[in-house]
Parts: structure tokens; sequence; C-alpha cells
């Protein structure tokens, strides 16, 4: 756990001190490593590592509380951050998730000499926001275009996040592949660091596709690199290795540090 010492009241900081700053300071305690290993903080907790009285404290917890930015637990008066904090970053993260990865992407693109794709999971579905050509600026023969998770491996890699008992709700029966197989492919790529396919979804098309996390540590979207097997099917490893490095970057990006270990998942049983 990264401690967070106790910050000590400086009077000659108190011009620069606003509402506005202080609130800040208040939302990145209760977005600490402390905060989150514990589900919360208390008054008094927040209070040292701000700096400030607990009177002072309380009362913009209070306010904050009111508009949805933070959230007090009932059972333990603990504050956590709140579901309007998550929504407003929600309505803005697609946005900026395409923002960031085209930069990464055309690099990753013109190294390969193929072309990417910026995934997102859709339902059952694997969703494509963005695709770049290793010889041209654009194509958009995929994009907006949804393919089967199951079939892909953007697909296994979104789903890394996902239980076993998330994915039969998911997917069920539908009979397309077992849960237990679909567990064991996810599990394959989240070791290896990358999903890889070979003519699972069409005849003659490989692919690779990795992970992107956003600060939180969740799977948020993948980066894809399909291709004819005539082209790509004897570097899969070498494009996998590839694809999981530019997306490593675009994490970092979004505010994602590889100290953060993702939650352990559950075991199919």
């Amino acid at each position: 756990m990264t401690h967070i010492p106790p910050r000590t009241p400086d009077p000659s900081a108190a011009p620069r001190g606003h509402g506005l700053r202080r609130d800040i300071d208040l939302l990145e305690a209760l977005a600490s490593d402390e905060a989150q290993e514990a589900g919360g903080l208390g008054v008094v907790r927040l209070a040292q590592l701000v700096g400030r009285e607990k009177t002072q404290v309380s009362r913009a917890l209070k306010a904050l509380a009111a508009e949805g930015i933070v959230e007090r637990d009932p059972d333990t008066l603990e504050y956590r951050l709140g579901w309007r904090l998550f929504s407003l970053v929600a309505r803005t993260s697609e946005n900026r998730l395409v923002r960031t990865a085209e930069p990464v992407m055309h690099r990753l693109s013109a190294d390969l000499e193929e072309t990417s794709h910026l995934c997102v999971l859709r339902d059952r579905e694997v969703l494509t926001l963005l695709s770049v050509s290793g010889h041209s600026f654009r194509v958009h023969g995929w994009e907006g275009r949804g393919v089967p998770a199951w079939q892909t491996s953007a697909g296994r890699v979104l789903l890394a996040d996902a239980t076993p008992d998330e994915l039969y709700v998911r997917f069920g029966t539908s009979g397309d592949l077992a849960v237990p197989e679909l567990w064991a492919v996810i599990q394959e790529a989240a070791r290896r660091g990358y999903g890889r396919v070979s003519e699972e979804f069409e005849e003659g098309l490989v692919g690779v596709s990795a992970p992107v996390r956003d600060f939180r540590g969740r799977v948020v979207a993948a980066l894809n690199i399909s291709a004819p097997k005539s082209r790509l099917g004897d570097r899969l490893d070498v494009a996998g290795r590839t694809t999981a490095a530019a997306a490593a970057r675009v994490s970092a990006l979004l505010g994602w540090e590889p100290r953060r270990t993702p939650p352990r998942r559950a075991r199919l049983a």
C-alpha cells in the first residue's frame, strides 16, 4: 500500500487555497491507493491527508456528497468517490480514448505495415471505433462494424475482467463457444499479454489484440492487428508483443500505472 504522509497546514498557502483547490485535494486523497484499498476514508484521516481542520473537511465533504461527487457509506460513515464524478468521466472517456489512441496506432501500423483497429465491447460483440492503415492515414472497412466477441482476439482481451458468472450471463448457453472454453482462451490471452486467433472468425484471416486499461486498471478497449494469414501468420507473436507495447502506451496516457495490479479474478468451477 502506498503511504501518503499527512500534510502539515501551511498558513502562507491560504491565498491560493481556494475552495476548488481544496476540493481537488480531497478528491485526490479519495483516489489514493490507501482509499481504494480501504474502500473509503473517514473525515479524521482525510483531514490528516489534506492538512485541514476536521470541521472544514466535514463541511466540504457534505457539499460534495450533496452533488454526487463523493458518497458516504451509511454503515462505516467513510467517504469514497461518487457516481456523478464517474458519470462525467464516462461521458468523455470514449472521445478521449480515440484521440489518445490514434497517434499510437499510426506508429503501430507503420511498424508492422498492417492496419490497426481500436475496439470496444458492446454486449456480445466487438465494435471497431477506429481503423488506421499502415499504408495510408485511415481505412473505413471495419469502423462501426460489430463482430462476435468469442471469435476474435479483441473479444478475448476485452473480456479479461469478466468473471465466469458474468460470462454465463452475457453468453449463456448460446452454443457458439462454451463458456469453459471461452474462459480458457481469455486466461491464456491474459497470461501471454495479448490474444491471438488464426482463421477463427474468417478463413485466411489472423489477428492479435492487446488490452487498453483506464486509470482504474479496467480494460476499456483493445488494440488489434488483423491481416491475411499469408502475410502475418508466421509473425503473429512478434505482432502480438508489438501490439501489447502499443496498448501499454495508450494505457499510460489514460492514467494507468502498471504497478497497480488488477483484482484477482474468480476461478471457473
